[in-house]
């Protein structure tokens, strides 16, 4: 029996092709993920493994944490990092050295005065030399180190990059006003900031608190040990000397590095599982054609396994003769996926290091869990799809050896299929419908355990779907195409489970991009809705890393040329009535011109006497209207009452409560400075877009959008998640048509003799070609009909559970973009059944008819 199922294998190979490739996809997909998400990481964690090779212990302020937010944090507090600290360190008894560390947000200008580099990644430090004026972690490739507020020095990378040499005046700036300082030094360094692509400007000491902190602080002191002291032992006599208070760490070098291994580690290990997912995915899609492949081969090999029974095979025997040849098929199928995966994961080590050359790069890692693994999964999944039908082949009785033709599924077994799908999908689109009206997010894994039972139930239901569905198109086929439509239709329906597993494939790639799509389209919209609704400033200005901006911009900004109304849109965040609120600042004498408060009870007009507005959601919790009071703490400890002075719509750019600036200065002065909204005289114009940008010195960290200019942000991001997750679909879909061209083929071959019978009574080769195309276009577009459908409802059921934390989102369809997925369906079945048709014209006529 093995050497019969082996010898099946190898007689229908031409059939069992496809199988294969949908299994190698799959596999592959698996194997170059693990391998570059090993290759990526391995290159990470070697970049950055002499980060903290000079440190022995690392005492952290962790209020330090950038510019003017750290500033703040420090008011009414004398705990932080200063000299006398580095000088105590100093004299422990363990400690070799001490040195403090000044460490903040820098950007640095190229010479058209644009942000060199991303923000996130943009850095400034101290320049700390020794007695011989060299600092060690920065050794000099030219020039000399920072000495005075108007000098600065730049990484190896940065200066090549901006063409700047030394002796150059460079602009640089951090969150407050543009510096112009003299480049007295290139240095080289192993920081992994500058290994990712990022930059890196030097101060002296004085100058670095002064921009980055305030005078005197630092941000960290390094300790190193002395000849015959450990790391642990120099940690516990800093802890006893290191100032009190929560926002102080202190650390070792050795755990650092394993912190940072880990976090790499923790980044690499969520991005190969999120791969992995849209591995499986595929996987998936393919089991339906390898289940649908041996269906149709045993069903095409009735006689000679009735053979095989009547001169004595077991069941036992028929069902492992099935599983074997799914085995040899999974095994060297994965093997290809193997090597196709290393190829694809050297890919894709090659196309990262090409778009950003500042990604870390090493050899190819290749496991011996990624062998494994591929081969095991491409393995199982193969063997478990063809266990069904190994099973039905099994139940063939002995008498259907004299018999031809398929053998009928009995009514019975339909009756309990179609049952139990209609169960389960009612039970999954009952969850589905839970979670929604939760409305919020504890209705998430009821919508994700409704939206799995839905998508396995209207599988199972989907041969009852396929008659009445491809029925309603019967009449347009015949008026359309003639014989040849009115054929196709009836090839459709024919074996409604043949045609539900082919359809089931692209109804699983289907669903996940409409749902995709819809839930793109409603978050944007919704975004949109947000800003548009309002916003009625011309312009906002903020800072590229989200950084608080210098208590100086908004003074530049109102005397700027252009400006007809302007105000600084504060953050604070405050206790109301016992649970802490984020609260937006506006100056009450411009708030009406910049925003679009749409009140649904008192004025915002009172933001001028002192009072607060509070959105619906928060009068609703709070059950306040205008006129009532609230109980607020304040950041400076102190207690007192604010009363309502109206309630508007919630949604919006504002937040949940908005009061006026002036109230907020009076326990905050320093407040964080988020944004800074701008009326035009003239409205949006690109001249006083430019005026808002001398204003501010032309600093490159500072950016200037108008209400477009955000709207195109927001959608950007979206159409780049939508477009990464159409891409990591795109081997789904590839598998699906792989599906249709298989289940199209094997049909032609089913089908020989029928089609010679077809060609002697007249229709020609072309109506031959046609009959295969709509049948493949047929199946192609209810597969994806039945997707479209499930993905809009899943959707707006994770709406629903988004709206507590999205003000405002509502379900959009966008029926242009949903029209043109299934007519991309259909045109996939066009595709895919090009070969099928073209070897379905070309059977020789009597030969087919003498077809057994």
């Amino acid at each position: 029996m093995y050497r019969t199922a082996l010898r099946n294998v190898l007689a229908h190979k031409g059939r069992l092709l496809m199988t294969a490739l949908a299994v190698m996809l799959g596999t592959a997909f698996v194997a170059g993920t693990m391998v570059f998400s090993d290759t990526f990481g391995k290159a990470m964690r070697d970049s950055n493994s002499k980060s903290y090779s000079d440190v022995a212990v690392q005492i952290v302020d962790r209020a330090a944490g950038s510019g003017a937010s750290a500033r703040q944090k420090s008011e009414g507090g004398p705990a932080t990092l200063t000299d006398a600290t580095v000088q105590q360190l100093a004299a422990l008894p363990g400690a070799a050295s001490a040195r403090g560390v000044v460490s903040g947000f820098t950007g640095v200008a190229d010479r058209s005065g644009n942000l060199i580099g991303q923000s996130w990644s943009a850095k400034g430090a101290n320049f700390a030399p020794g007695q011989d004026g060299k600092d060690a972690r920065y050794p000099m490739a030219e020039g000399q180190g920072p000495t005075s507020g108007k000098e600065v020095a730049l990484d190896r990378k940065t200066a090549d990059k901006a063409g700047y040499k030394v002796g150059d005046t460079v602009r640089v700036a951090s969150n407050g006003p543009v510096v112009e300082a003299k480049l007295t030094g290139i240095f080289t360094t192993d920081d992994p900031v500058v290994n990712s692509g990022g930059t890196l400007t030097l101060f002296d000491r004085a100058t670095a608190q002064q921009l980055l902190l305030e005078p005197g602080r630092y941000s960290s002191v390094v300790l190193t040990a002395k000849p015959g002291t450990t790391q642990d032992a120099l940690l516990a006599e800093a802890r006893a000397k290191m100032p009190a208070g929560s926002q102080f760490t202190a650390e070792t070098g050795a755990q650092l590095q394993a912190d940072e291994q880990a976090m790499i580690t923790k980044g690499t290990d969520s991005m190969r599982t999120m791969l992995l997912v849209f591995a499986f995915i595929s996987l998936f899609v393919g089991i339906f054609i390898i289940a649908n492949t041996f269906t149709m081969l045993v069903a095409q090999r009735t006689k000679e396994l009735a053979l095989l029974r009547a001169i004595g095979a077991s069941r036992r025997q028929v069902t492992w003769s099935v599983l074997v040849e799914a085995l040899v098929i999974g095994a060297v199928s994965a093997v290809a996926g193997l090597l196709a995966g290393i190829g694809i994961g050297a890919g894709l080590q090659s196309l990262i290091g090409s778009l950003d050359e500042n990604m870390p790069h090493g050899s190819l890692v290749i496991k011996p869990l990624t062998v494994v693994v591929t081969v095991a999964v491409g393995v199982l999944v193969t063997v478990l799809s063809a266990v069904l039908p190994a099973v039905r082949a099994a139940r063939i009785a002995p008498v259907a050896a004299m018999s031809s033709g398929d053998q009928p599924v009995s009514q019975k077994s339909l009756v309990v299929r179609n049952t139990i799908g209609a169960v389960v999908t009612a039970g999954g689109l009952a969850l589905i419908g839970y979670g929604a009206s939760t409305g919020n997010d504890s209705g998430r894994m009821p919508v994700g355990l409704g939206a799995l039972l839905a998508l396995v139930g209207v599988f199972v239901l989907l041969p009852l779907l396929s008659r009445p569905v491809v029925a309603l198109v019967g009449p347009v086929l015949r008026r359309l195409f003639g014989t040849p439509g009115k054929l196709a239709q009836q090839n459709a329906v024919r074996n409604p489970r043949r045609t539900a597993a082919t359809a089931a494939a692209l109804t699983i790639g289907l669903t996940l991009v409409s749902g995709l799509t819809v839930m793109g389209a409603s978050v944007g919209g919704a975004i949109d809705r947000a800003v548009t609704s309002s916003m009625k400033a011309d312009y906002i200005v903020s800072t590229a890393n989200g950084m608080s901006l210098s208590g100086q911009v908004p003074a530049q900004i109102a005397k700027a040329p252009g400006v007809a109304a302007s105000s600084p849109m504060t953050a604070a965040y405050w206790e109301l009535d016992g649970t802490t609120k984020s609260i937006t600042g506006l100056d009450a004498g411009t708030a009406d011109q910049l925003v679009d408060l749409k009140m649904v009870s008192g004025s915002s007009a009172t933001l001028g006497e002192g009072k607060v507005l509070v959105d619906q959601d928060v009068a609703k919790k709070f059950g306040v209207t205008a006129g009532s009071t609230l109980t607020v703490s304040y950041p400076d400890e102190s207690t007192g009452q604010l009363t309502v002075g109206g309630v508007y719509r919630t949604g919006g750019m504002l937040g949940p409560v908005v009061l006026a600036n002036a109230e907020i200065a009076k326990h905050d002065p320093k407040p964080y400075v988020a944004d800074v909204l701008v009326k035009g005289k003239d409205g949006a114009t690109p001249a006083l877009k430019q005026s808002l940008k001398d204003a501010t010195g032309a600093n490159p960290v500072i950016e200037v959008k108008s209400r477009q200019d955000v709207r195109d942000d927001f959608s950007q991001v979206i159409t780049f998640a939508l477009n990464m997750m159409y891409g990591l679909l795109a081997m789904s879909v590839l598998v699906a048509i792989l599906g249709v061209i298989n289940t199209l083929a094997m049909s032609v071959f089913e089908r020989k003799r029928e089609i010679g019978m077809l060609r002697a009574i007249g229709l020609d080769r072309r109506g031959i070609k046609r009959m295969v195309r709509l049948e493949s276009v047929v199946i192609s577009v209810f597969g994806a009909g039945v997707g479209l459908l499930l993905g809009c409802f899943i959707a707006w059921a994770i709406n629903g559970t988004l709206k507590s934390s999205l003000s405002g989102l509502t379900t959009v369809l966008p029926y242009g973009q949903l029209l043109l997925f299934l007519a991309l369906a259909g045109l996939v079945g066009l595709v895919a059944a090009i070969w099928p048709a073209r070897r379905a014209s070309r059977l020789d006529i009597l030969a087919s008819i003498k077809t057994d």
